[in-house]
């Protein structure tokens, strides 16, 4: 009887180790996914900030460019106004 009840307790020590083992390994599994999932987000914003940095350079490349053509195209309407006409077919031959 004393051993029926040994193995009883044993058998019960038993189920509780493996029930235990299994939420911990279910709790780690968790906290990987939460950490994995943590880790996308902070790629995503990363992500989102160099697509910002991206973008915030482009438009300032595109400004750039755009003040460049304004200053070439003001130049050249300095050039076609100038009062001597020889100097501006000279500039237009020039850039041409």
């Amino acid at each position: 009887m004393m051993m029926m009840m040994m193995m009883v307790v044993v058998a019960v020590m038993m189920m509780t180790m493996i029930t235990m083992l299994i939420i911990l390994i279910m709790m780690m599994m968790m906290m990987m996914m939460m950490m994995m999932m943590m880790m996308m987000m902070m790629m995503m914003m990363m992500m989102m900030m160099m697509m910002m940095m991206m973008m915030m350079m482009m438009m300032m490349m595109m400004m750039m460019m755009m003040m460049t053509v304004t200053t070439t195209t003001t130049t050249l309407m300095m050039m076609i106004s100038c009062p001597s006409k020889s100097t501006c077919l000279h500039y237009n031959v020039e850039m041409h």
